[in-house]
């Protein structure tokens, strides 16, 4: 999609009527004011529509997990729906110029907002009123909140820029949103190499472009400047192939390059590319203080108290969190007992947290307020420290209202007494185990499939998880003119072919299905483009649709992957099948 929204002024005129909107919360991981906060607004959904606006909503985020970074920092996302019951069912001029205008909330409309020269793709809103909508979020304000709209239509199309929009029923449309909000949130342009589809691109007349992720420079030269993704260089790709130099991006045919074959920027259903990953992990980590909360500072503390600092707690893996005092390490974790340091006289302690993310290689990208923050302590050795009576109680904790992941990490927050850590005790299915000080990495016990029981304990408090560690499983159907034919062969057929892909779990909830095709980036399996539940079409040249090409797939051996992704996060065992197309 393109980068522009437009404003109210170029869309159909705002609607008379408007029902009692409701803001409903989806995921709520901890206060707004130290979240980012994703707030999912519908438009042409009327009061009998509702249930199908809650269910494009579910499969959107359910996609949008399996993505890295947004899989990684879920746990950094607060996300509500407002649901704004509808005049009309559906939205302005779809999919034609020629068609309804539509009464809506949000007066969203294709084609650039019904006009004569727009792109009919183009899914824009009126920004002012999404904003009103956006504000009924309590705690929500234009800096802490992404707003993504999503539109009653199975038309492709949506579009980015200061906020995203995205068709909430098209077969693909789960996709649109992740890749609108590379725009919106991440700043990433498109990567196509064409504006109109059908059209190719002419040549790049520009100069360096600032876009983080297309180049001018050879790969020598990057390596030589060490500029644009030469730490990269060489990797293979998450989006599939190698990272290296490919020309065509920002709309241009030729004379501008960019890393990878096809990433999300560039074809929906591929991942980012490490590049367009490490861009949009600094502006998620952004939104979001590293320390959220912290012992007072504002004032000399006394030589007994305990030091203490809150973090978010990204899904897969912890923060890292060093005290020192004049550059020495003198302790690490969450909580720091003055007490212990046995230090006389005034002194300065200083804690540093940092994201030591892989998916970050810039260390002016680690080194900013983004992933790197500190606070720092006068403390008096000979000052003594009141009892407070704060009685040791959970405060906040990764959500136990749904199942968690088997390689998650769970964590859980506490009151802070001035001279005693609080302790959490940690049990696995009612045996101790030993956690963090605050949390607890379920990917070191290694959990047999099935379901397990996690349980946290401080003081008469006590919090209970499900963990579910079932992996989810995919099947595939193959059209039944195949055959089988000999152990390299594979499945045997003389011309196209369809696969269809489903996925299983033992729980509720959406599961995504993936595949790839001879080791390339994995894909989504959304059905076909035309219709979610249809089969995949592979074909020797590809199927034309939209001026897009979809499953080409040349004469000879190929080897398919494919797998399923559910709700908690949990990845099946790939399975394989070969095919050989003649």
């Amino acid at each position: 999609m393109g980068t522009v929204v437009l404003g109210a002024a170029a869309l159909v005129p705002a609607p008379a009527h408007a029902a009692e909107p409701q803001v409903v919360p989806v995921q709520v991981t901890g206060d707004p004011s130290e979240r980012f906060n994703l707030v999912i607004l519908g438009d042409g959904y009327t009061d009998a529509d509702m249930p199908e606006f809650r269910a494009h909503i579910a499969e959107h985020l359910n996609d949008l997990w399996t993505i890295e970074p947004f899989k990684s920092y879920r746990s950094y996302f607060n996300v509500y729906a407002v649901e704004t019951p509808s005049a009309d069912s559906g939205v302005s001029c779809d999919p034609e110029l020629s068609s309804a205008r539509k009464d809506t909330p949000l007066s969203m409309a294709f084609w650039s907002g019904c006009l004569e020269d727009g792109i009919q793709r183009l899914l824009v809103m009126d920004e002012g009123a999404a904003e009103r909508y956006a504000d009924l979020v309590p705690g929500t304000s234009e800096s802490n909140r992404q707003i993504l709209a999503l539109a009653n239509s199975d038309t492709y199309g949506g579009a980015g820029g200061t906020y995203a929009t995205a068709s909430g029923g098209n077969a693909m449309s789960a996709l649109i949103a992740p890749h609108e909000l590379g725009h919106s949130l991440g700043g990433l342009q498109d990567e196509y190499d064409y504006y109109y589809r059908g059209v190719p691109g002419g040549t790049y007349e520009g100069t360096e472009p600032e876009s983080a992720h297309h180049t001018l420079l050879t790969e020598r030269e990057m390596l030589a400047q060490k500029k644009k993704w030469w730490r990269w260089l060489g990797e293979p790709s998450e989006s599939g192939g190698v990272i290296g130099r490919y020309e065509g991006g920002l709309y241009s045919g030729t004379g501008v390059w960019r890393p990878s074959r096809h990433s999300l920027m560039k074809t929906l259903g591929y991942y980012f590319d490490q590049v367009a990953r490490e861009r949009m992990t600094q502006r998620i980590s952004a939104k979001v203080d590293l320390i959220q909360e912290h012992a007072p500072a504002d004032a000399v503390v006394g030589g007994d108290r305990v030091l203490w600092v809150e973090t978010p707690h990204p899904v897969d893996h912890r923060l890292s969190i060093t005290w020192t005092v004049g550059g020495r390490v003198v302790g690490r974790g969450p909580d720091l007992d003055l007490a212990k340091l046995k230090r006389k006289g005034t002194y300065t302690v200083k804690v540093t947290v940092t994201d030591p993310t892989e998916f970050v290689r810039d260390p002016a990208i680690r080194g900013s307020a983004a992933l790197t923050q500190t606070r720092t302590w006068t403390v008096d050795g000979r000052k003594k420290t009141p009892q407070d009576g704060v009685r040791p109680r959970f405060t906040g904790s990764t959500p136990t209202d749904r199942p968690v992941g088997a390689e998650a990490i769970v964590y859980a927050e506490t009151t802070h007494p001035a001279r005693k850590a609080p302790k959490v005790r940690w049990e696995l299915d009612g045996r101790a185990v030993r956690g963090g000080e605050r949390d607890i990495d379920l990917a070191r016990f290694r959990l047999r499939e099935g379901t397990h029981r996690l349980v946290a304990r401080v003081g008469s408090d006590r919090l209970a998880w499900t963990i579910d560690a079932e992996r989810p499983t995919a099947t595939v159907e193959l059209s039944a003119a195949g055959r089988r034919g000999g152990p390299a062969a594979g499945h045997v057929f003389d011309g196209p072919f369809h696969m269809r892909l489903t996925g299983a779990d033992d729980r509720p909830g959406v599961v995504v299905t993936e595949f790839r095709v001879d080791g390339d980036g994995w894909f989504n399996y959304f059905g076909w483009p035309t219709d979610s539940d249809a089969p995949w079409l592979f074909t020797e040249n590809g199927t034309v649709i939209d001026g897009l090409t979809y499953g080409k797939l040349g004469k000879g051996r190929h080897t398919v992957e494919y797998r399923a992704i559910d709700s908690a996060g949990n990845i099946g065992e790939p399975r394989t099948f070969t095919v050989t197309l003649r």
